[in-house]
């Protein structure tokens, strides 16, 4: 396991245990990426609820209740479908937090306004404001997913570093 990766998937688990909260990933890109590398640490199942593996449209729109329309006018890569995505994830969990990503990582799949490396990621929090971000990534296919997966887990981190109990 990749070092880097797996530091930051032990802090993020530490961070969920003193919250006390679950978290649930939607992924499409990164293929269950995220969620593998969250489960590398022993005792995940105490902050870890379940990952939805959403690669094609229809299956955003079945599992995480994503709108044919946001996928038609905007697109599978887009931060209005993330955003749906990781709302879809906490409500169809019973998670407290979640994250979702999407993304092209080559080496074809881009358009004008999308090249390869665009990743869109969004993190939801019950009772808070889901943010989103688009990142535009370089690298192979494997790196560029390699750093989606890692800015999908600085965002989890930084969502709980403000989480109070109280949320």
């Amino acid at each position: 396991m990749d070092e880097q990766l797996h530091t930051l998937a032990k802090k993020l688990g530490e961070a969920a245990l003193r919250a006390q909260v679950m978290i649930v990933t939607a992924e499409s890109c990164t293929g269950g990426w995220v969620a593998e590398v969250l489960t590398s640490v022993a005792g995940s199942s105490k902050w870890f609820e379940r990952g939805f593996v959403t690669y094609s449209n229809l299956s955003k729109q079945e599992m995480l209740g994503v709108s044919p329309d946001t996928l038609k006018q905007f697109g599978a890569v887009s931060e209005q479908t993330v955003f749906e995505m990781a709302e879809g994830a906490l409500k169809h969990s019973r998670a407290h937090v979640g994250l979702a990503v999407s993304g092209i990582a080559g080496p074809g799949g881009a358009v004008l306004d999308k090249p390869v490396g665009t990743v869109c990621l969004a993190w939801a929090a019950v009772g808070q404001t889901t943010r989103c971000h688009t990142g535009r990534f370089t690298g192979n296919r494997e790196e560029i997913r390699r750093l989606a997966v890692i800015t999908a887990l600085e965002g989890m981190l930084a969502i709980l570093a403000g989480w109070t109990k109280s949320k």
